[in-house]
């Protein structure tokens, strides 16, 4: 398993050609999702399911609101690069050095109690699975402003949702993956 930004790789590993430039070539499109999966497979790894995501990003805190525990913000001190003050008109700033929203290097957070850090905030993290209409949650947000559209709410019986619709040009370019640990963008107001 590895852990692989969703909005796309900032530099390759050591040695070799960008396993991101790669994969544009041979598919002739771009695409972030296969950018992050043949990342994944240059080095030797696999993107996480979604549950294998939420057990790493919990830190053996099952049951926690966050990977850190159940308080956004403990004693004041934020645990995550995400957007303070209500999305998207008001940023407070964090400090000096961080005056504007923006992306923070890995590890500028302490980790959780399994090492891992940037689990929450940051990027958009990419998981192996197919995104699908959530049937846990009662009050879905709003349509997303930095997302396609989702897979057809009421597919044919036999429809496997998530996947490509293959009668549908636009569903089929923008098959939906899940992507977890939010972003710099997110903030209580408006993702969840």
């Amino acid at each position: 398993m590895v852990g692989v930004p969703a909005r796309g790789l900032l530099e390759p590993p050591a040695g070799g050609r960008e396993p991101a430039e790669r994969a544009r070539a041979a598919s002739g499109d771009p695409d972030p999702y296969e950018d992050a999966d043949a990342y994944a497979q240059w080095a030797g790894k696999e993107l996480p399911t979604e549950a294998e995501w939420e057990f790493a990003a919990r830190g053996g805190l099952a049951g926690a609101v966050f990977p850190w525990g159940d308080e956004f913000a403990p004693r004041g001190r934020r645990m995550a690069n995400t957007w303070h003050g209500e999305f998207p008109w008001q940023y407070l700033p964090a400090s000096k050095a961080h005056p504007s929203p923006g992306t923070t290097p890995v590890r500028t957070y302490t980790p959780n109690a399994y090492g891992l850090h940037d689990m929450a905030g940051n990027v958009w993290e990419w998981t192996s699975d197919h995104y699908a209409e959530p049937q846990r949650h009662p009050d879905p947000a709003p349509q997303a402003c930095c997302a396609p559209g989702n897979p057809p709410r009421n597919p044919p019986r036999n429809a496997r949702v998530g996947l490509p619709d293959h009668g549908n040009a636009a569903a089929e370019r923008f098959t939906r993956r899940v992507t977890k640990g939010g972003s710099h963008l997110c903030a209580p107001n408006y993702c969840r």
